[in-house]
């Protein structure tokens, strides 16, 4: 077993941190796993408000405005009601979504959610994840915002990801071989996929 994974996982290590602020890596591993609990908490409080407000409009505009006028049955205007509802409460709520997830990607804010308002049936949110940018980080050494596929930060070359030593492509930090060259890992002074830890 690698020697400096045993004694990172022995040490309880912590990523290097900036003096003078409390940020830590910019990234930590580039396969970490995506989390829809973290996404969620993206949505913002008034997004959820306005959600609300335009699902009881819905059940209005079903029950008050167009019952009277149509003989249909009420399970009709139950089922109709309430799937229209939440089909607007849902795109009110990826509007709020966007509004937070745009500025961490150096994105428009404004331009997205207008293009969300006046490309509606879904083809706004569409353009918008299929054009998105990766998430920026700051450099725990400068602060400079930093492309989460990068290996280096392009301001002061300080390496914000572990890589392998050789080809330089990202690795894992429980990588013994690079999977990119099959270089040995172990063989680095000190393994690259540690230093950008400051192991």
């Amino acid at each position: 077993m690698d020697v400096w994974v045993a004694a990172v996982v022995l040490s309880g290590f912590r990523p290097q941190e900036n003096k003078h602020s409390s940020i830590k890596m910019a990234r930590t591993d580039s396969n970490s796993p995506f989390s829809v609990s973290e996404e969620l908490r993206l949505i913002p409080r008034w997004s959820i408000v306005l959600a609300f407000v335009a699902f009881v409009g819905m059940q209005y505009l079903f029950f008050f405005v167009l019952h009277p006028h149509h003989n249909s049955p009420l399970p009709v205007h139950v089922y109709f009601g309430t799937s229209w509802g939440a089909l607007v409460a849902a795109y009110v709520m990826m509007i709020g979504y966007i509004s937070e997830d745009a500025p961490r990607r150096n994105m428009g804010k404004w331009l997205w959610i207008l293009l969300c308002i006046v490309l509606q049936g879904g083809i706004g949110p569409v353009i918008y994840f299929l054009l998105r940018q990766p998430v920026l980080s700051q450099c725990p050494c400068c602060g400079t915002l930093v492309d989460s596929n990068f290996n280096y930060c392009p301001q002061c070359s300080y390496r914000v990801a572990p890589n392998c030593g050789i080809c330089h492509q990202s690795v894992r930090i429980t990588d013994l071989y690079c999977t990119h060259c099959g270089h040995d890992l172990a063989d680095d002074n000190t393994p690259a996929r540690l230093r950008a830890y400051g192991v």
